[in-house]
């Protein structure tokens, strides 16, 4: 009887409680475990219908193992099907001789039944044997060792192998014969039936000793294969390990050192190559990297160390500074740092963008020219337009393009003894756009190298009126980015920057 507060059981055994719920036999609690049973493998996780647990083993093996076993399997089926083949052939091919064997038998046997040249009994060299049933069902002439009461063949039988004009199977052992028979009949003259049989147990014979050879010979084969495969896949995958030596052996104070190459031109030689192509790619970023860092460390030291010790100065001795002298002296080197900062975060968005443009907009170069010789108005010499053309507009954005041609004419203005001239013209499929100022000029040897960062030449440039050595980076950057280059060349006097870029069709 169930307890007070309890319904009846339910379909698994469980009582109901008061809200008609099933009361489940599990108990919980501390020091005690819920029992659990057994478990449900229907919710098994598989994926394609198979389970994941093999899937999972197979991906743990190393490639090694899988190519070996992949070949061998495919190698293994590619071999019994084969060795199948094989069988059946032999079969179907032993039949047809026994077949072709019987039914000349059978056409000599009637011939001879015409010619009246017929003996009892009738001769067999191969083992056929021959009946010939006369049309009232006797059996008159017969091989040696065959049955003359009772033909292999009933009337009915005989007329259907005839309308066919096939061979047929009998089963010979109602003949005391062990093997089965293959027949031919064919019709005589005076009504009589030509029957002729042979046994195939050779046909048995040879299936079983080929069947038992591939039985023997297959696994041999098979498990050669699979150590050969082994072993040369192993001598294919050795340069990948060698790869794989090479790569934990560089660290991060090994960069310079390179992956081995195999000697042999394949795809493992392609992908050692590449991948010491990315490893000199890599250090040559660090090393410009590094090179910007420590650049841009010592550019800031200066400034740094000069507003330092004006205000050091002006305290030490606030009596006798001059407040005044000291502002402007620290503005002028907070403006050098804010120029700075402003430089090195335009190289910073150039390398993020990698080496593209962020906008792709239609720019009027010879617009952009005119709008910024106007900013050069009350500049220490004259920067004027000399000549432009409609219609030289390219892509790209037009505020990259416009600083590009603020640090051309920052530094010519800056350099230039009388003034600035811009010009801009079209250049088959190209626009050409120069600065050229009148100043010293830069050596040929040195027209280069100015393009590198933190670049000054210190005969045309000093710290205190120029730039960190920036900017003619920062325009040759922007420039390939738009698709462009940049170059210096002789003015005679003077220098001029020429920067080429491509004309929007």
């Amino acid at each position: 009887m169930a307890s007070p507060g309890s319904g009846p059981p339910a379909a698994n055994g469980a009582p109901y409680n008061r809200d008609g719920r099933v009361v489940s036999d599990r108990v919980s609690g501390p020091g005690r475990r819920a029992s659990a049973g057994p478990p449900d493998v229907s919710r098994l996780a598989t994926r394609g219908g198979v389970p994941l647990a093999p899937v999972r083993w197979w991906r743990r093996k190393d490639l090694r193992f899988r190519l070996t076993a992949t070949a061998t399997l495919v190698f293994g089926a590619a071999l019994g099907a084969s060795a199948l083949l094989l069988v059946l052939v032999l079969a179907e091919a032993l039949v047809d001789d026994i077949d072709s064997a019987v039914a000349q038998r059978a056409r000599t046997v009637v011939a001879d039944a015409e010619a009246g040249r017929l003996t009892n009994p009738l001769i067999s060299q191969d083992g056929t044997m021959v009946q010939v049933v006369e049309p009232d069902q006797r059996i008159n002439f017969v091989t040696a060792s065959t049955d003359r009461l009772v033909p292999l063949l009933d009337a009915t039988a005989r007329e259907r192998a005839m309308r066919i004009g096939e061979p047929v199977h009998i089963d010979g052992r109602p003949y005391g014969i062990a093997a089965p028979l293959r027949a031919v009949v064919l019709r005589a003259e005076g009504g009589r039936t030509v029957i002729a049989a042979k046994s195939s147990a050779e046909v048995q014979g040879s299936i079983t000793t080929t069947a038992n050879v591939m039985l023997i010979g297959t696994p041999l084969l098979l498990g050669m294969f699979a150590a050969a495969s082994h072993l040369i896949i192993g001598r294919a995958l050795r340069p990948i390990a060698a790869l794989r030596r090479g790569a934990d052996e560089i660290t991060g104070t090994a960069r310079s050192r390179r992956l081995p190459v195999p000697e042999a031109r394949d795809e493992v030689h392609s992908l050692a190559t590449t991948l010491n192509d990315m490893l000199a790619r890599l250090e040559a970023a660090e090393l410009r990297q590094r090179a910007l860092v420590s650049d841009a460390a010592h550019e800031l030291r200066s400034p740094l160390a000069s507003i330092r010790l004006q205000l050091e100065v002006a305290l030490g001795h606030p009596e006798g500074a001059d407040w005044q002298e000291t502002a402007e002296g620290v503005l002028e080197d907070t403006l050098r740092l804010s120029r700075l900062a402003e430089d090195l975060l335009s190289l910073a968005r150039l390398s993020e963008r990698g080496g593209a443009p962020s906008r792709r907009d239609p720019v009027d170069l010879s617009d952009l020219l005119c709008r910024t010789a106007a900013r050069y108005g009350e500049a220490r010499v004259a920067v004027t337009v000399h000549s432009t053309a409609p219609g030289l507009t390219t892509t790209g954005d037009a505020l990259d393009l416009g600083r590009v041609l603020t640090n051309l004419v920052d530094n010519a203005v800056r350099h230039a003894a009388t003034g600035v001239e811009l010009h801009a013209r079209a250049d088959g499929s190209d626009i050409v756009v120069t600065v050229t100022d009148d100043g010293p000029g830069v050596p040929e040897a040195d027209r280069e190298r100015v393009f590198d960062r933190f670049t000054r030449l210190d005969s045309a440039r000093s710290r205190d009126s120029g730039g960190a050595g920036l900017g003619l980076a920062i325009v040759r950057e922007t420039v390939r980015a738009h698709g462009g280059s940049a170059h210096l060349e002789d003015a005679r006097p003077g220098l001029r920057a020429v920067v080429r870029l491509p004309m929007l069709v």
